[in-house]
């Protein structure tokens, strides 16, 4: 069985619903993962931001706002009188559970739960349109299988076997849809795996139930060899290692969510990142071996803070290192990249939140220097010890531009560099034309 999730730019018209009814229409089984309609999270985000600050005649107004356009989208998606009523409905009972939260106690359980509904709406209307359209499919609640524990990780032995159980319940049906991101906590609380998480979903459900293969489809065509926001020339990656993919992801490719990969990893199970608008490309195929590239891929990551450390006892207080990641451990608080000196140890993080508190203990035993607004620009590709000139190529590439920090050897598969955000997007420019030109130019003389 393969398993297939779409995003929310997937689902978000009803025309999109009918070309991923017709992507999976193939009589082989599948197990396919829906993200909500393009916009509704967010508008849940903003819903819940309002009662949370008690705006409760903005928050029932932004709830207006979400539902409206829900009518016509069931006006669009079904052809049948039959069908539009049963996706009325579905509207209407979820429109009146969320205004039901309005001008009551609101807090982050409440919060939890609604941002639950976008998925919830998703599938509903998509699994009544294939009853309508004829398939012989079946809605799993993902609040049956999907839980985490106390440190807001996935119990994947829970989920396979409660998923395995539910699948054997409709030896029948060849689709079986489900909700991505959502979950339940250990408190049996309606809970999630954060922004993102259906990819999440689908790589725990297809460790969970064996896949043969997990296909994330998405508004591109793969994963490109750099930020097509920023840079002009790119093109589609045909293939990455996990461990590649995982470093993309976590250092800023959007494409992909950052834990997606570890527990296909965990399993062998191929990962495959293709484009609903156009399903004929080939897109990216992630998997345990690929063919071997110096240079594969370019991502960047913003919102960093560097926290310089110095102290002038470092070479005697052999528990200096310890000490500094206690400080960070106890904050929980994960370290990006680390670059040492005999004096000096310099970190990034991407989560600020305890900053403050992290900086006042350190402060206790060392010399403390913190850096705002930086971004960490992460090369990936095979960086084996006995390869030569990938750094030159790196580095001259980028010889205007200041670099704050480097971290290469770490890996064999990332080169990490910190600058200035505001030399962000020069920066994935040049490397780009640095390292990727030559390729560009034998595509162009391939098309001539």
């Amino acid at each position: 069985m393969k398993v297939l999730k779409f995003g929310g730019t997937s689902v978000g018209k009803p025309e999109r619903m009918h070309s991923v009814a017709k992507l999976i229409s193939s009589p082989d089984k599948k197990l396919v993962v829906l993200s909500a309609v393009s916009g509704t999270t967010n508008s849940l985000v903003d819903i819940s931001s309002k009662l949370l600050k008690n705006d409760v005649e903005a928050g029932k107004q932004a709830i207006e706002n979400l539902f409206a356009p829900y009518r016509d989208f069931v006006k669009q998606l079904y052809s049948t009188k039959e069908g539009q009523a049963k996706g009325n409905a579905i509207i209407d009972k979820h429109y009146e559970f969320v205004k039901s939260h309005a001008g009551k106690p609101f807090t982050e359980k409440e919060e939890r739960v609604l941002l639950a509904e976008g998925e919830l709406i998703s599938t509903q209307l998509f699994q009544e349109y294939l009853i309508e359209a004829g398939y012989k499919s079946v809605l799993l609640p993902a609040l049956e299988f999907m839980k985490i524990d106390e440190d807001n990780e996935p119990v994947l032995s829970f989920i396979e076997e409660k998923l395995t159980a539910e699948i054997k319940k409709y030896p029948d049906a060849h689709l079986y849809i489900t909700q991505g991101y959502i979950c339940r906590n250990p408190k049996g609380e309606v809970d999630n795996l954060k922004r993102g998480g259906s990819d999440y979903t689908a790589s725990l459900v297809g460790a969970g139930i064996r896949a043969e293969e997990i296909q994330i489809w998405t508004d591109i065509d793969g994963m490109h060899n750099n930020d097509p926001r920023i840079v002009k020339r790119t093109f589609p990656i045909a293939e990455l290692t996990f461990d590649e993919a995982a470093e993309l992801a976590y250092f800023g490719a959007k494409i992909l969510h950052p834990a997606t990969i570890l527990p296909a990893k965990k399993y062998g199970i191929p990962v495959r990142l293709l484009n609903t608008m156009q399903p004929e490309a080939k897109g990216t195929l992630i998997a345990t071996k690929t063919t071997s590239k110096e240079v594969k891929a370019i991502a960047a990551k913003d919102n960093i803070t560097a926290i310089k450390i110095k102290s002038s006892r470092m070479l005697l207080a052999y528990g200096f290192l310890r000490r500094i990641f206690e400080v960070f451990e106890k904050y929980k608080t994960p370290i990006d990249v680390i670059t040492t000196s005999e004096v000096a140890v310099s970190v990034t993080i991407d989560d600020a939140k305890n900053l403050d508190p992290i900086v006042k203990e350190l402060k206790d035993f060392c010399i403390v220097d913190v850096d705002k607004d930086l971004s960490i620009i992460c090369i990936v590709g095979d960086f084996l010890a006995e390869k030569k000139g990938i750094a030159k190529k790196v580095f001259s590439s980028l010889g205007h531009i200041p670099i704050r920090m480097i971290s290469y050897g770490g890996s064999a598969h990332n080169i990490s560099l910190l600058v200035n955000t505001i030399h962000k997007n020069e920066a994935l420019n040049a490397l780009n034309e640095g390292l990727f030109g030559e390729e560009f130019e034998k595509v162009l003389a391939t098309k001539a």
